[in-house]
C-alpha cells in the first residue's frame, strides 16, 4: 500500500485526537532517525502504524492475539500493551509491510525488549516524547534524547515502572528486559570508551 493510502486507512480507525498524537510521532521519529542515523522512512512507516489498533474492542485485540500465534502471556498483562502486537500482525497481514525491522518496531514500542534495535529505540521513544505528550519528567526525557537514545528510553521506562508500581499493577517482564539491556548497553559503550582511551 501507498503511504498515503495507509494514513487514510488508519487515520480512519482512531479519534482524532489520537491521530494528532501519531502526526507527532511520525514528526518525532523521523528527527530521531535522522538524528542517530536510522532509516527515516522505516522510522516513519512504523509509527504511522504503532496505534492502528489501539481501538479496537480490547475482545477484538485479544482475538488477533489468540488467533494468530502472538505472545499469549500478554493477555494477562495490562491491555494497554495489547494492541502492539495486535498492530504489527495487522501491518504485515491487512497493510503488506514486509519489513520485519518495521514490524519489530511496532510489536515492542510500548513495552520495549531485550537488545532493541536503533529503530525499536526510535519508535518507543517518539512515542513517549512527541509534542502533544504532557507528563512529569517528559521534558528531561527530551532534553536527554538530543544526546542519548539509550538514557531517554532508560528514563521513559523508569517513569513507566515507576506508574505501574504507584498503581499496584503487574510489570510485563519485557520492560524489565528492555531497561536493563539499554542499561548493560551503556555500561559496554563506557568500558569501550575507557579502553580506548588508555
Amino acid at each position: 500500500m501507498k503511504r498515503e493510502d495507509i494514513i487514510a486507512s488508519v487515520k480512519q480507525q482512531m479519534p482524532e485526537r489520537r491521530w494528532t498524537h501519531t502526526e507527532g510521532v511520525m514528526e518525532t521519529a523521523v528527527i530521531l532517525a535522522k538524528r542517530y542515523g536510522e532509516d527515516p522512512a522505516k522510522a516513519e512507516l512504523a509509527a504511522i502504524l504503532h496505534d492502528v489498533c489501539k481501538y479496537w474492542r480490547v475482545d477484538e485485540q485479544a482475538r488477533v492475539i489468540r488467533e494468530n500465534g502472538l505472545p499469549q502471556d500478554l493477555l494477562g498483562y495490562d491491555k494497554e500493551l495489547w494492541h502492539a502486537h495486535a498492530g504489527a500482525w495487522v501491518a504485515e497481514h491487512q497493510y503488506g509491510v514486509k519489513d520485519e525491522a518495521v514490524l519489530d518496531a511496532i510489536r515492542y514500542h510500548t513495552s520495549g525488549r531485550e537488545r532493541m534495535t536503533k529503530l525499536d529505540k526510535i519508535v518507543c521513544l517518539a512515542d513517549y516524547m512527541e509534542p502533544g505528550r504532557d507528563f512529569p519528567g517528559v521534558h528531561n526525557i527530551r532534553e536527554i534524547a538530543e544526546h542519548s537514545l539509550e538514557k531517554a528510553l532508560i528514563a521513559g521506562f523508569d517513569g513507566t515502572i515507576r506508574f505501574l508500581l504507584e498503581k499496584g499493577k503487574r510489570i510485563y517482564p519485557l520492560t524489565l528486559f528492555a531497561r536493563n539491556g539499554l542499561i548493560e548497553e551503556l555500561e559496554r559503550q563506557e568500558e569501550h570508551y575507557d579502553t580506548n582511551r588508555h
